[in-house]
């Protein structure tokens, strides 16, 4: 029987990033991966999860009722430890910052099980941008046996909150490894606004602009001007073309359906499954953006992104020079868009220097990371730093 890891996933974001990594693992041959979902978010990762054809080993039967944070973190911990107390894993894998990725690590560490956290390092250095999840993913920092960081920045905050060097590897981020399986699958869309749109910047008929607007400090005002800021941008341009995959929160919806109400070129759907917006972004001119995900997955496909905040902690991007933070003003947004789409050789200037968050081999080092910590194999060689850092 080969030692079994623990990969945790509640969201599509974990799951989307742990996908990858089970499958290094079953190619590798010397670890058996489970993939276990947390119930925070089952359906959404049921659906990424599937998109890469494979199913959760374990899903844990949440009981929630009020839907808050406290009722969340200790269903997860009390069904967690039910679960570890069963079926004991060698090592537990937590990817990123959310309240499925400290309830693994708190349950797994008081099982004294090695916590291994994938994405280890992200911060903004403000408790409460992003709320809750800079303080999740400082705490996870605390407990975990390994760190795997996805850039040289994100090592050096470990670093300098004194985490031993020995526990710290730069591995590069699964997602990129993830997007570019995805993409290249070439899925058929559902929705015929969205393949219409796809089609068009194929032939090269249009322009393809994604837009994302999802977190919570950006709704109301701050989306109203994003929303004025994209009417703008397709009056100005008449190429481009516009796929919004709107919040699944009813008042957002309307909010964003009444400010492009009767904008033409414009797609306004349902949040897209993964193997859909991988593929939008890759055929993308640009991308605007509040999504840490896409952010990082942007390079890879050679799409600069204007970030819609006021603050991001996946700084290597800005530093590289293929995104550039214009939070939600709107005459900004407009600018910075228009400087693009005036002139393709700016556009091509951003993404020159590829990807700083992955070369599509994280998965490969950090199952390599995994065996080395659980005496299988020889630490594996981190990955290079870009020659802008």
């Amino acid at each position: 029987m080969l030692p079994e890891v623990f990969l945790i996933a509640g969201t599509r974001p974990e799951a989307i990033k742990l996908a990858p990594v089970a499958a290094a693992m079953r190619a590798a041959g010397r670890l058996s991966p489970v993939l276990v979902a947390s119930g925070q978010h089952p359906t959404m990762v049921t659906q990424a999860l599937a998109a890469f054809d494979v199913e959760a080993d374990v899903t844990l039967p949440l009981e929630r009722v009020t839907g808050s944070q406290p009722e969340l973190l200790t269903e997860m911990i009390k069904q967690l430890d039910a679960l570890l107390a069963e079926r004991t894993p060698k090592a537990v894998i937590v990817q990123g910052d959310t309240t499925t990725t400290l309830a693994g690590a708190m349950a797994a560490f008081w099982r004294r099980i090695p916590v291994v956290h994938l994405e280890a390092g992200l911060r903004s250095g403000d408790l409460d941008s992003p709320f809750p999840e800079e303080a999740n993913r400082k705490l996870v920092g605390q407990l975990a046996a390994l760190h795997l960081a996805p850039t040289a920045l994100a090592a050096t905050n470990l670093l300098d909150e004194s985490v031993s060097p020995a526990s710290v590897l730069i591995t590069g981020n699964t997602v990129v490894d993830a997007s570019l399986e995805i993409a290249a699958k070439e899925l058929p869309f559902e929705e015929p606004g969205v393949a219409a749109a796809v089609d068009a910047a194929t032939h090269g008929e249009a322009r393809l602009v994604l837009v994302t607007a999802h977190r919570r400090e950006s709704w109301g005002e701050p989306l109203e001007r994003i929303l004025r800021a994209v009417r703008r941008l397709v009056e100005a341009y008449p190429d481009v073309r516009v796929v919004l995959p709107a919040h699944a929160n009813p008042a957002v919806r309307a909010q964003v359906e009444a400010g492009l109400a009767g904008v033409p070129r414009v797609t306004i759907t349902d949040p897209l499954p993964y193997p859909a917006l991988a593929r939008v972004l890759s055929h993308a001119y640009l991308t605007l953006t509040d999504s840490g995900g896409i952010q990082e997955e942007a390079p890879s496909f050679k799409v600069p992104a204007l970030v819609l905040r006021e603050v991001t902690e996946r700084v290597e991007s800005l530093h590289a020079g293929c995104a550039k933070l214009v939070g939600t003003d709107e005459d900004l947004i407009v600018a910075e868009a228009a400087r693009l789409l005036d002139d393709p050789m700016l556009r091509e200037s951003m993404t020159a220097n590829g990807n700083p968050y992955g070369d599509g081999l994280a998965s490969q080092r950090t199952e390599q990371a995994v065996a080395a910590m659980l005496g299988l194999s020889s630490a594996p060689t981190p990955m290079p730093s870009p020659s802008y850092a």
